[in-house]
């Protein structure tokens, strides 16, 4: 009876029985002139980047509830995704993928990426990924300017993307039901699946790395193990989901239709029922996204945005060394300082990232263990073990005194050529 009472209770409930600061996280945004609307938010959750597919772009301190920058692209804009931190964005816009800052000022057109669908920041290398209507996966160094890599994956258009924030690799999710794995360092997927009957419309991964949850055309979302890449629960739903996220403590959220859904322990276990439902009447989910270090999540649809408050979604404790809500404009400069001298090599980014700072201890017997197993093959093959003669090192032998007394042994004067012919005389 206490569960149907408590899924039984509205935001407005909810937010009136929280900290003041926690219910003002509760709110609305009416911006039905420029929808749908995706969204970001920074690593520290203080910002978010708001981008409606006509071409609305608004940068927010959610903190305050200031209004830092707005501007009209009057073009179609198709994702948007805070860079290193709130003083730069790039957006994913009808032809190319532009770089503005926190002013609302086009720095950068990067005309390599062409026709961009969605767009993925990985913050510990510097590397924005954006994949497209053309196929191509492609890696672009924010620190240096330079393209690192781009990837064909040969399954036509995507838009489907996700990243892994333990290893970096990125997921893509393809119109035949397949999901692919991807790194800057290998021209091929690392990871080729099948994860659905029909096209894929999204692919979340929880923050430990160990799952995967991808949605359908068929009306379900499955939970995948990303160490053995095996299906592990499969749930239905009553539209084909249109986003999937994993919070901080591992809550999934589904977005369908007018429809919002918040499972819990769905990864472990079969769960039974969501942990909480919300409903949207006439508007259409187009993204969920948790906001970090909060119990609040994010929802994107036709007419604007709507946040609400789910207990126990975010990570309370958080590291100011790391991302800290709370930085100043020193901290923030500093951040980007070390964040720079921090950087990671793309070629760092692999499903198993357990090999990055480890070191060989028994390099002496692995190269012995090597040399055995040459000479083991060069017999098999019939050329027998090569004997190595031993040679006698003479010290000094280019010693420059040396040279000069092998000069002087040619010269012939009068006093060798006396020793010489006495010599001769006692030898006869």
């Amino acid at each position: 009876l206490t569960r149907r009472l408590h899924l039984a209770l509205g935001l407005e409930e909810i937010a009136a029985n929280v900290q003041q600061t926690v219910a003002q996280q509760v709110y609305n945004l009416d911006l039905e002139d420029f929808g749908p609307y995706r969204f970001d938010w920074t690593r520290n959750g203080r910002h978010m980047l708001l981008g409606g597919n006509k071409g609305h772009v608004a940068i927010m301190d959610v903190l305050r509830m200031n209004l830092v920058t707005e501007l009209h692209l009057r073009e179609t804009l198709r994702d948007v995704c805070f860079l290193h931190n709130e003083t730069l964005f790039a957006t994913a816009q009808r032809k190319y993928v532009y770089i503005y800052d926190q002013n609302g000022v086009e720095l950068h057109c990067l005309r390599q990426h062409v026709e961009p669908t969605r767009l993925s920041f990985l913050p510990y290398h510097f590397l924005l990924a954006a994949v497209g209507k053309t196929g191509y996966l492609k890696y672009q160094d924010t620190s240096t300017g330079e393209l690192v890599s781009e990837h064909r994956t040969k399954l036509g258009a995507c838009d489907v993307m996700a990243q892994n924030t333990t290893n970096g690799v990125i997921h893509l999710g393809h119109g035949n039901g397949v999901v692919t794995l991807w790194s800057p360092a290998m021209s091929t997927p690392l990871v080729r699946m099948l994860a659905h009957q029909g096209p894929v419309k999204d692919v979340a991964v929880d923050p430990t790395g160990r799952y995967m949850a991808s949605a359908g055309m068929n009306k379900t979302f499955k939970i995948w193990d990303l160490r053995t890449f095996k299906e592990l629960h499969s749930y239905t739903s009553v539209q084909p989901a249109a986003s999937l996220e994993f919070s901080q403590r591992g809550l999934l959220a589904v977005g369908f239709g007018s429809h919002i859904q918040v499972w819990r322990d769905a990864c472990e276990k079969k769960a039974r029922a969501p942990y909480m439902r919300h409903e949207l009447p006439g508007k259409m989910a187009s993204k969920v996204s948790w906001r970090p270090f909060e119990d609040v999540l994010g929802v994107g649809h036709s007419d604007g945005f709507t946040s609400m408050v789910v207990p126990g979604a975010g990570e309370p404790n958080y590291d100011a060394l790391e991302a800290n809500p709370f930085e100043s404009t020193k901290e923030r400069r500093e951040t980007e300082v070390h964040s720079l001298l921090d950087k990671i090599g793309p070629e760092t980014i692999a499903l198993d990232s357990s090999f990055l700072g480890t070191i060989d201890t028994d390099s002496v017997s692995l190269a012995k263990e090597q040399d055995e197993l040459t000479a083991a093959a060069v017999e098999a093959a019939g050329g027998g073990p090569r004997e190595r003669r031993e040679v006698r090192k003479q010290r000094g032998k280019s010693k420059t005194g040396r040279k000069l007394k092998k000069k002087r042994k040619n010269i012939m004067d009068a006093e060798k050529a006396l020793l010489k012919k006495t010599a001769g005389g006692r030898r006869s």
